[in-house]
């Protein structure tokens, strides 16, 4: 049963918002003047963040809030939100008893957009019901829709992912070498750290030079030869690759023999 809150004229009263990343990494919040311990969670006093109003329906429309704060607090660093590892971030918004610890979570979604605005951040949130303005009706494309290894691939992630050691990295060009692997198949896959400054952050890699792998996210200064990684094959998403290379075309999620929108605007050619 939830806490009822304000029946009495002086109650001890703070929001708390937690945090999840993608990366594994948990973060609690709250508007008291001292931490709070709740859920396994160690919530920080941060006074400077604030979430603004919550909405809620009753209906199918998207419930919006949104929260704002500074990036001095040791916990939010602006690098961590330029390389991404807040993006797609699980969040919780509520009201706790500073006293008792008796809560109740007012606000469940995802992080969006974050914005750096004068020294501080502006995040807007997204809640569970955003997923119902999703189109799911699939459009026609040459190339596969569906995620490698993800629904409607229907292949195991596991056989095409493997654990390497970094041989070389060439800073200058953002780009690692793995000894003892074939890295062209790796080419439009993707990579994931296991440790060092960038441990758990997922990158894309989207190409492959004399240099090493060519990633999409800067690469940290710490990352040097021993540094362990997980890679997971590219799909360039074309009917002969997935039919040659993962025989899985019974699966292929696209009409590569549909004549496209060219086809109305040819000229008949004499024979």
């Amino acid at each position: 049963m939830s806490p009822v809150f304000f029946r009495t004229e002086l109650e001890g009263v703070a929001t708390f918002w937690r945090i999840m990343r993608n990366d594994g990494v948990s973060l609690g919040f709250t508007s008291h003047n001292r931490d709070l311990r709740f859920d396994g969670v160690l919530h920080r006093a941060a006074p400077g963040m604030l979430p603004s109003a919550i909405y809620k329906s009753a209906d199918l429309s998207p419930d919006s809030a949104e929260v704002q704060g500074v990036l001095t607090h040791s916990a939010i660093r602006s690098a961590d939100l330029a390389e991404g590892r807040y993006d797609s971030a699980s969040i919780q918004i509520g009201a706790v008893n500073w006293e008792t610890l008796d809560r109740a979570t007012l606000y469940h979604g995802t992080l969006g957009p974050v914005k750096e605005e004068s020294g501080g951040f502006v995040a807007e949130l997204h809640s569970a019901k955003a997923a119902l303005n999703i189109d799911y009706v699939p459009r026609t494309s040459p190339t596969c829709r569906a995620q490698f290894c993800g629904a409607g691939c229907t292949l195991s992630a596991s056989k095409y992912m493997i654990e390497a050691i970094v041989s070389s990295v060439d800073i200058e060009r953002n780009a690692v070498s793995f000894a003892a692997i074939d890295q062209a198949l790796f080419v439009g896959g993707e990579l994931r750290w296991f440790n060092g400054m960038q441990c758990g952050l997922r990158t894309q890699i989207i190409d492959l030079t004399v240099e090493g792998l060519i990633l999409d996210r800067p690469l940290a200064v710490d990352i040097a030869p021993g540094n362990r990684a997980r890679l997971l094959e590219g799909c360039n998403h074309t009917l002969a690759t997935c039919g040659d290379r993962f025989s899985n075309a019974i699966n292929f999620q696209g009409e590569p023999h549909l004549p496209g929108n060219d086809l109305l605007a040819r000229y008949p050619l004499p024979q």
